[in-house]
């Protein structure tokens, strides 16, 4: 390597550092940037109404903090004061949950059931990862500005962003080379698209699965409706692994009532998911959402494990739109304009 080549790759490896000592920071930025997104389309709907961007920011904004504003003053605290009982009521039906599967297994094959672990052994064996998940993801939070100011400056940055977000796009292109810069454009417009059709159809399911629990445990006269309904749709925007996670709280505390309610609660979910899906195919994907980039089972679970261990506790519940991203920009820089344009040198002389 020539010393130019040897000073590009050292400035290159000290860059990677830099962003790596930072990534933290950097999530948070494009947590903004997601936010700032998604509420820019509603800007641009206002806008071709003939409304001036700065009022068109202001309204967004105002009816942002207008439905916060409701939720937690209509929603929270009933929900807050269910959550602890809640907490209370969930491993016990867990156990009890447990000891069924168990009884079951005896019955078919009573050696089986000594290979199986026990709920302590799997909370002790998963208790050192969900420590160093969740420190990772949450120090920038009490060691870098605290809790308050990261989320002033969370505000800040998405006010900031959808302020003026072409002048930040065209900042970041420039720091492509000079040829390359419409190459980015037309990624990033890419990344747009997608982040507006999966967090659409993301909030979609988290409000509807929602609702739909709140009605189908109410009918079953189920406790603790309101924080059982709450937590399946907060645990509905994990991908693969969420939906699978919000069946076990009310089924558990089912089972603690009465075990046929444990079926019908189980049948429920299994039906709103499936007529959610139905509605998300069918009306919502052709209405509303175009170009949506889709991610495989498989590699979405895979990419939350990645993020995850990179990012901690946050990357795990960004991991579908770092997913979004990243795939768009593994497809069009690494594979179209690196891999599919990779020829043999024997090729090149033939």
């Amino acid at each position: 390597m020539k010393f130019s080549q040897w000073i590009g790759f050292i400035i290159l490896a000290f860059c990677v550092y830099i962003l790596w000592k930072i990534r933290q920071l950097l999530l948070l930025l494009f947590t903004a940037v997601i936010i700032a997104n998604f509420l820019n389309h509603g800007v641009q709907l206002l806008q071709k109404l003939r409304i001036k961007r700065g009022y068109a920011v202001l309204l967004s904004m105002i009816l942002l903090l207008t439905i916060l504003s409701g939720f937690f003053w209509l929603i929270i605290p009933p929900f807050a004061q269910q959550v602890p009982e809640l907490f209370k009521l969930v491993p016990l039906g867990i156990d009890q949950l447990i000891i069924t599967i168990k009884d079951f297994i005896l019955q078919l094959d009573p050696e089986l059931i000594n290979a199986l672990p026990n709920s302590q052994q799997i909370v002790q064996q998963l208790q050192p990862l969900m420590e160093r998940i969740a420190g990772q993801g949450l120090s920038v939070f009490y060691t870098t500005l605290g809790i308050p100011l990261t989320f002033l400056l969370l505000l800040a940055l998405t006010l900031m962003l959808l302020a003026n977000p072409g002048a930040y796009r065209q900042g970041f292109i420039r720091l492509f080379p000079s040829f390359y810069r419409q190459k980015i454009d037309e990624v990033l417009t890419k990344c747009d698209r997608s982040l507006q059709g999966g967090l659409t159809a993301i909030l979609f399911q988290m409000v509807m699965i929602s609702l739909l629990s709140f009605m189908g445990l109410s009918i079953l006269r189920m406790p603790l409706t309101l924080a059982q309904a709450m937590l399946a749709g907060i645990l509905t925007f994990i991908p693969n692994i969420g939906p699978i996670l919000s069946f076990i709280p009310p089924v558990a505390i089912a089972l603690l009532e009465n075990p046929w309610k444990s079926i019908a609660v189980f049948i429920l979910y299994v039906t709103f998911y499936s007529v959610i899906a139905i509605i998300e195919s069918k009306l919502l994907t052709p209405l509303f959402i175009e170009n949506r980039k889709s991610i495989l089972p498989g590699l979405t679970l895979l990419s939350q494990v990645f993020f995850a261990s990179l990012f901690g506790v946050l990357g795990f519940f960004l991991a579908l739109p770092l997913a979004l991203v990243s795939q768009i920009w593994l497809e069009e820089v690494l594979v179209k304009d690196i891999l599919d344009k990779w020829q043999n040198k024997r090729e090149q002389k033939g």
